[in-house]
């Protein structure tokens, strides 16, 4: 394997691990904070349990995002030099409004929240954790501008001069029309994370503590926190499923490759449907597919709205593509992994709205349920859509190959890169790969003790505690730091 192939797979690995953990601190820092705005408007002790529980692991998946996001950005500067000096003028600064207006504000007040616990009034530490949650999800929109820009590139010109891309319009950046509809799919997919890890941990104390006595105290706390939990899963299903379709269609005008190969299409068709499952050789015969189970129309639908339009196959757009870029290039992105991923990624979400329908099921009319098979699916539901979004991911990256920037379709032809003119040119192979092997066992080891910590914390459940006034004693044990 050469240089790039392996600072590929080293990206890859890296940009996935680090994506499981980003949903859940996106998604559940916001229902922390409903939480906490519960007990203080409502003073029942059952909402500042809940708070306390869930915000202690929200702080453990936190501290180990923000440990591997740190190594994100190095790479770009240290296996992607190339990248860097083509398209730094633009692709940092919103790498830098993250670090410099999101992240301080979602670290500073996280730290007032963890520490302010009893030294604060309720409504000044309830703000913090509001706080906390508005820069972990400004983080997220900074983060997905740059993202999207390489999907996307706007607000900026190719200098012949300097051989860079520079910015014009820095507004155009952050209000890139791909920004504005990934933004929204993904923050649903955080709440569809978040959601199910509160209603999982829920379940499995519901079920352990009614099987042991059914007039336990704590059944109605575990209770409101599962179904709190499943309605946030069912309302960010459905905004999955809206932004879902609004990304499709202007993923279909601006990337109309990585879509066909999303579908399988292969050849122009008109009334093109959609492929629930296929056979074949996907990458080296892609003649060779067949559709086994698909949905008439559907994918032209999705497409354009209707049902009977034209959508171009693979062979035709690659015709397309050689003729304007490189001849010699292979456009067509690897056909099995976007397939599979695009229908693992809305298998594994629509699993997890039927765990969210069980639950609210079960727990209808102030009901609670002893029932074993629920707290293992509930418990076992938990990864599914950390995974459903991790696909997701792959399927947004591998799909925009073997493009690093893709090309605007309707902007400027001379803004992209292919990946292969991204890499370094000083970093050997040897160097990439030492690399690489590194930082995956570090990250299998940190995986490690995030598991533990997370298994082990809740499964202690939700602590018991006692309100206290506001206090300036210095000596006094701080009541909320890890």
């Amino acid at each position: 394997m050469e240089a790039l192939e392996l600072a590929r797979w080293q990206f890859g690995i890296t940009t996935v691990y680090h994506f499981i953990l980003v949903p859940l601190t996106i998604g559940l820092s916001i229902l922390v904070a409903i939480m906490q705005t519960a007990w203080v408007r409502t003073g029942k002790e059952k909402w500042l349990r809940l708070t306390k529980f869930y915000g202690k692991l929200l702080l453990i998946n936190f501290a180990l995002g923000v440990a591997t996001g740190i190594v994100q950005e190095f790479q770009f500067g240290m296996n992607w030099a190339e990248y860097s000096r083509y398209v730094g003028d633009i692709f940092g600064a919103p790498l830098a409004m993250e670090a410099l207006i999101a992240f301080f504000l979602e670290s500073t007040f996280l730290g007032i929240w963890i520490f302010g616990w009893d030294r604060l009034s309720k409504k000044v530490h309830l703000a913090a954790v509001w706080l906390f949650a508005i820069g972990a999800n400004l983080s997220a929109y900074f983060i997905l501008a740059a993202n999207s820009w390489m999907q996307h590139p706007v607000g900026t010109e190719f200098n012949p001069e300097t051989g860079r891309a520079e910015m014009t319009n820095i507004w155009a950046v952050l209000t890139n029309s791909t920004t504005l509809t990934a933004f929204p799919h993904v923050i649903a997919t955080a709440f569809l994370v978040a959601g199910s890890f509160v209603a999982g941990v829920a379940a499995f104390w519901m079920v352990k503590k009614a099987k042991k006595d059914k007039t336990d105290s704590e059944l109605p706390m575990y209770r409101t926190a599962l179904r709190f939990g499943a309605v946030t899963m069912i309302i960010a299903g459905i905004a999955v499923i809206y932004t879902g379709d609004l990304q499709a269609k202007l993923m279909f005008e601006q990337q109309p490759i990585k879509m066909a190969a999303a579908e399988g299409i292969v050849e122009t068709e008109t009334s093109a449907p959609f492929s629930l499952f296929a056979v074949g050789d996907l990458n080296n015969n892609p003649d060779s597919i067949r559709h086994l189970i698909s949905v008439p129309g559907l994918t032209s639908y999705l497409a354009t709205g209707d049902f009977n339009a034209e959508v171009k196959g693979l062979n035709q757009l690659q015709d397309e593509y050689a003729a304007k870029y490189d001849p010699d290039a292979e456009y067509r992105p690897n056909l099995a992994v976007t397939y599979w991923s695009f229908r693992f990624m809305i298998g594994l979400a629509a699993f997890s709205a039927a765990v969210a329908l069980a639950a609210l099921w079960l727990t209808r009319k102030s009901r609670v349920t002893d029932k074993s098979w629920f707290s293992k699916l509930a418990v076992w539901s938990i990864p599914a859509p950390f995974i459903a979004a991790s696909f997701g991911w792959i399927f947004t990256e591998m799909g925009r190959q073997p493009f690093v920037v893709a090309p605007n379709p309707t902007g400027s032809d001379m803004v992209y890169m292919l990946t292969e003119h991204g890499v370094s040119k000083a970093v050997s192979t040897w160097e990439v790969g030492i690399s690489m092997v590194a930082f995956t066992l570090i990250y299998a080891i940190l995986g490690v003790f995030w598991y533990r910590l997370i298994v082990r914390y809740a499964q202690e459940g939700a602590p018991v505690v006692e309100e206290s006034e506001p206090t300036d004693d210095a000596d006094r044990p701080l009541s909320f730091a890890y």
